[in-house]
């Protein structure tokens, strides 16, 4: 039988914000996993040389990709070029614009501010509003009416999912915040969480992106021709696939409203490929329980987290199949939750506040007591 109870407001500006204030949900304090301090440090430790290295790599593929592109136009073969080109453009953009905007891919700051405006554009994440965005994430990490980045609700409006193959939901969104920006405005729900004294930089940011859109729009004009469009600007929509893929697989599926990122992220073990365009972000639990540490020591934060953690996710597919079956299953029962089993040696779930919902199935041990 349809679970017929009334639909959550996800919005920022709604009561469940309230809620979740009142339930001690809203900037809490979150598990996290015992790690000697020493280790903690080492891996926090900060490299100019890998994200230099990849960025080189990157480009260096983007552009081969392009001129590959570009000499297929007008042929079938630019079908299968530009969607390559559009996934190496959009989904390592937007892993590349995630690191850089934690501000640990790169040890010089500078260099993580190039990156990090290059790959927000590369996406069409306006750079300010979305750093001060994943910083709420990050505070309240699927806390409904707290975070601005729950990719679905539940139950599922499979509608928006189809319409996010291409971006058509989410892309057009923040193009309109852009324009908002231009004029010197902000919606409601940026208002919650960018800082007064940003959106003054906000604004200049979105004019300069205005600015060019107009030179590709004047491009293609004079070329009579969308090839302009099709190399900056579109390839964030047609490309959008590898993103909205890894976008599901983080959190989809799990428990909402709980202060243990065990609890509602996911890690993923994914081929040397995919780790390399995602920026080994597959390693999620370990990067949301620990957002200081860089992306390329997270495969040896994970060796350090495992014997605390329910198993990964074995392969991307598995992960794509466990959403799904989940989204499906959540559009009849909303409150249909995966809960995955942890290993005999790691600490009980913490579901909420303590002392209240802070554990699953076994008393509580002192280390655990006093780490809460």
């Amino acid at each position: 039988m349809a679970n017929t109870s009334k639909r959550r407001d996800y919005s920022l500006t709604g009561p469940e914000n309230r809620k979740a204030e009142e339930k001690g949900l809203a900037a809490a304090e979150w598990y996290t996993c015992p790690i000697p301090r020493q280790r903690l440090k080492e891996l926090m430790k900060r490299k100019d040389g890998p994200a230099i290295r990849d960025t080189l790599i990157w480009f260096a593929t983007l552009i081969g990709l392009g001129v590959a592109a570009y000499y297929s136009w007008g042929t079938w073969w630019a079908i299968p070029a530009f969607f390559l080109y559009g996934v190496v453009y959009a989904l390592p953009g937007n892993s590349r614009w995630h690191e850089c905007g934690h501000g640990t891919a790169f040890k010089t700051p500078w260099m993580n501010e190039v990156l990090y405006q290059i790959s927000s554009f590369m996406c069409l994440f306006p750079a300010t509003p979305w750093r001060w965005s994943h910083a709420r994430h990050h505070t309240d990490t699927i806390i409904v009416g707290r975070d601005p980045e729950i990719v679905a609700e539940r139950p599922p409006i499979w509608r928006i999912i189809l319409m996010e193959i291409f971006r058509l939901h989410g892309g057009p969104r923040d193009l309109k915040r852009v324009i908002l920006h231009f004029f010197g405005k902000m919606d409601k729900e940026e208002e919650s969480y960018i800082p007064v004294s940003e959106r003054r930089k906000v604004c200049w940011e979105a004019r300069v992106w205005v600015f060019i859109f107009l030179a590709v729009i004047a491009s293609c004009v004079y070329m009579q021709s969308i090839l302009p469009a099709m190399f900056i600007g579109l390839p964030t929509f047609y490309g959008f696939i590898g993103v909205l893929i890894t976008g599901f697989i983080q959190h989809l599926g799990l428990s909402e409203d709980v202060l243990d990122h065990r609890l509602n992220t996911r890690t993923v073990y994914m081929n040397p490929i995919f780790r390399f365009l995602y920026w080994n972000m597959n390693y999620h639990v370990e990067h949301h329980m620990f957002p200081m540490v860089p992306y390329h020591a997270l495969p040896a934060l994970h060796e350090e987290m495992k014997p605390d953690c329910p198993a990964a996710s074995p392969s991307t597919w598995a992960a794509v199949k466990e959403v799904f079956t989940a989204l499906r299953k959540q559009r009849k029962d909303p409150t249909y939750t995966i809960v995955r089993p942890l290993p005999s040696t790691a600490r009980p779930y913490r579901y909420g506040p303590h002392p209240f919902g802070t554990v699953a199935g076994r008393e509580v041990d002192p280390i655990w007591r006093e780490s809460v």
